[in-house]
């Protein structure tokens, strides 16, 4: 790898810690903290699995359950 490969590698991975962190964070709020957490978690969740649908698409196809799995339980564990 060159030193590009590595800055760029690197950048992505804070970028992902990012988006995972405020995602955590929101669906803590909205789970424990919000006056109605439905209407905090509920869309969290519908974009966790948006993002996921997207990378099966454009990146690998695994990435629908790796990442998309566990949002789509939560979602019909919510309307059960």
């Amino acid at each position: 790898m060159n030193i590009l490969s590595i800055i760029f590698t690197t950048t992505l991975m804070k970028n992902q810690g990012i988006y995972n962190g405020i995602i955590g964070i929101l669906l803590l709020y909205g789970t424990f903290i919000a006056p109605h957490p439905k209407e905090i978690v509920i869309p969290i969740l519908i974009y966790a699995i948006l993002v996921a649908i997207y990378g099966a698409l454009t990146s690998q196809k695994n990435i629908i359950i790796k990442q998309g799995l566990l949002p789509i339980i939560a979602l019909i564990i919510i309307f059960v």
